[in-house]
């Protein structure tokens, strides 16, 4: 269970990871991308012979993550067929039957999950993070939801997101020209049992309506780590993923 950390009896100093869920969300309609890969989900977009998700997947189950929830709703069944194609995958598809924002969409995935913290990620954004020091990380302070956060120099795509001297999350900044900084890399540990109790609606904006107002209020974090990223949800991105990913 997610909330006990154990450790190796050949050295006990050594922490273990825990069993570990990890909420996909895959149901973006993908319309930025359409004019290069067009009548498929954004993270069934083919890299290198491969669809993008299968990235996605590996890294993760690299990072020891033992059961997968998908969350998906625009062409879903495109996705299906293919999470049957791939061997000793563990997994539960949630389906949206209509757009229910990002938040939404995760309150959906987490009635799925059976640990009170779980992973989450965006199907069409690989960033490498060390997920177990993330993990831990997120344990460690208590976070009802902790942000894995990517320095960029550049980041005029992204809001920047800016932290006090305890990690905390301090605030967060709409995108602006030239601008550089902490950017939210789309990786997050979340306290769904804490979640539950805050009685958000079906629908809602997981950045808007839950990170936004409730940084000051709860325990939230970010982890910064200047490792390998990549959104596709652009054209260029895209192309740049043809050429740096295996």
């Amino acid at each position: 269970m997610i909330g006990q950390t154990t450790y190796d009896q050949k050295d006990p100093t050594t922490p273990l990871m825990p069993a570990l869920e990890c909420i996909v969300l895959a149901g973006g309609l993908g319309t930025r991308l359409r004019s290069e890969v067009a009548d498929l989900p954004k993270c069934m977009a083919p890299v290198n012979g491969q669809p993008f998700l299968n990235h996605v997947i590996r890294f993760l189950h690299a990072q020891g993550v033992t059961r997968f929830i998908f969350s998906l709703g625009y062409l879903h069944e495109i996705i299906e067929t293919h999470l049957q194609t791939i061997p000793d995958l563990n997994y539960t598809v949630v389906i949206e039957t209509e757009p229910l924002g990002t938040g939404g969409a995760i309150l959906l995935a987490t009635k799925a999950c059976t640990q009170e913290n779980v992973l989450i990620v965006n199907g069409d954004t690989a960033f490498h993070v060390s997920i177990p020091t993330f993990i831990d990380f997120h344990l460690q302070h208590q976070s009802i939801c902790t942000l894995a956060l990517k320095p960029m120099p550049v980041a005029d795509r992204y809001g920047l997101v800016n932290l006090n001297a305890s990690g905390s999350i301090q605030s967060f900044e709409e995108k602006k020209n030239n601008s550089s900084g902490l950017i939210n890399g789309g990786i997050y540990a979340l306290n769904r049992t804490r979640l539950l109790q805050l009685n958000f609606p079906d629908k809602f904006s997981f950045e808007q309506d839950f990170l936004l107002p409730y940084h000051q209020s709860e325990r939230m974090f970010g982890f910064v780590q200047d490792a390998y990223f990549i959104d596709i949800g652009i054209p260029e991105d895209y192309r740049r993923a043809q050429t740096e990913l295996n």
